[in-house]
């Protein structure tokens, strides 16, 4: 991933890196997986090195889809960067959203009112379970199973329709504003959010029922892709990759922001560290979101959904600041430095699926080709969030 894009797109790439491990043996075969290939989610290209069908060495190589996000965050405005936000990650775009307005309303020092702070918890856990349904059912495909991409993508359509009534959006969304959202939630919305709740928590004991007992998918995954914490924490990974690992950390427990210190909720850990632990993560965690959104619901305060102090302009003083939260895919974080003008001097984005990705390689090394593509899908990954 260090490597020159202009090298990576010649022979110069499998001669450099891959021709010594070809001339011990050649019986090998390099194989690309990528750009344009269905178990990589997205334009990744991961070139791998068989034995057989034994992967002796793979390369993750980035750059088809590069975006240039924080470049282009020094040459707009702190509101015209706005919309950049849900095109990171567009599967869990209000977790990328609050990063950003959180970390602007650190550093200017702005009060989100309760209720839009109770308004952020609720959206942003509903986009949390939208993304693990979309992996759900894309996982299970990668795997060979088709109709539980069914089942999820039906849930999953509910929960865009509830989010459409308040963001106007079904995908990457622009709802978070400094100081606050961008509009207040309706009776249909909390009446909706509502039944969904209801529902889902029914429909998640069908879902173990359908495939998580299932014999098939447990041979894909138990002991495929084992994740030992101190492997997890050297690559920086976060969210279920880590938790599945057995390490409880989450960003909303362990630095708290908006209310979430006032709501019950677990954090759901694995202890093998396989593909099937970081798969039980997800499905678990999608049972405490709508555990938190029912909580939610019941705190929901009245009043102010925007700062009523929040300044005409959006000019921070000079000075820098970091501000994390908890996403689908783990822990999302922004670094600013301001030089006092409207338009930030330095705009940085922590992505976990960057980080989630970087341990493949090492994790791929001995494995057989099919559950590479086990563990790659277990990684959870976003491709435009890496290319960033």
């Amino acid at each position: 991933m260090g490597h020159d894009v202009n090298e990576k797109l010649t022979g110069d790439f499998y001669t450099k890196h891959f021709a010594p491990a070809l001339s011990e043996d050649g019986d090998t075969l390099i194989l690309n997986i990528g750009p344009q290939h269905p178990a990589t989610h997205g334009v990744l290209r991961v070139v791998v090195e068989l034995d057989g069908e034994y992967i002796r060495k793979s390369e993750p190589v980035l750059g088809y889809i590069h975006r240039m996000h924080e470049q282009m965050g020094e040459v707009k405005t702190y509101p015209q960067y706005l919309p950049n936000m849900g095109r990171v990650d567009y599967l869990h775009a209000l977790a990328w959203n609050w990063a950003y307005v959180g970390a602007v309303e650190k550093l200017m020092g702005i009060t989100v009112p309760p209720r839009a702070e109770y308004i952020r918890v609720i959206t942003c856990e509903l986009n949390r379970i939208s993304s693990h349904l979309l992996w759900w059912g894309a996982y299970l495909l990668d795997l060979g199973g088709f109709t539980p991409i069914l089942y999820g993508f039906a849930d999953r359509e509910r929960i865009l329709d509830i989010l459409q009534i308040v963001t106007g959006s079904r995908l990457t969304y622009c709802y978070f504003r400094f100081g606050g959202v961008v509009t207040d939630v309706t009776d249909e919305f909390i009446a909706l959010t509502r039944q969904f709740c209801r529902d889902f928590t029914q429909r998640l004991p069908m879902y173990r029922d359908l495939v998580t007992g299932n014999m098939i998918l447990r041979g894909r995954c138990e002991d495929i892709g084992v994740l030992s914490p101190e492997m997890a924490r050297r690559y920086g990974a976060t969210g279920p990759v880590l938790r599945g690992s057995g390490v409880a950390y989450d960003v909303r427990r362990f630095e708290p922001y908006s209310v979430y210190d006032r709501l019950a909720f677990d954090i759901p850990t694995g202890q093998a560290g396989d593909a099937m632990d970081r798969y039980e993560v997800r499905m678990a965690e999608m049972a405490q979101s709508v555990r938190i959104i029912e909580q939610a619901l019941e705190a929901l305060p009245a009043g102010d959904v925007v700062s009523p102090d929040l300044p005409e302009r959006v000019i921070p003083p000079k000075g820098e600041i970091y501000f994390a939260v908890e996403g689908a895919r783990g822990k999302i974080g922004v670094y600013l430095l301001s030089d006092g003008t409207a338009k930030p001097y330095r705009l940085k984005l922590r992505s976990p699926s960057f980080s989630n990705l970087s341990l493949f390689a090492e994790l791929a090394q001995g494995t057989l080709l099919a559950d590479a593509i086990s563990i790659m899908g277990s990684l959870d990954l976003v491709i435009p969030e890496i290319d960033r």
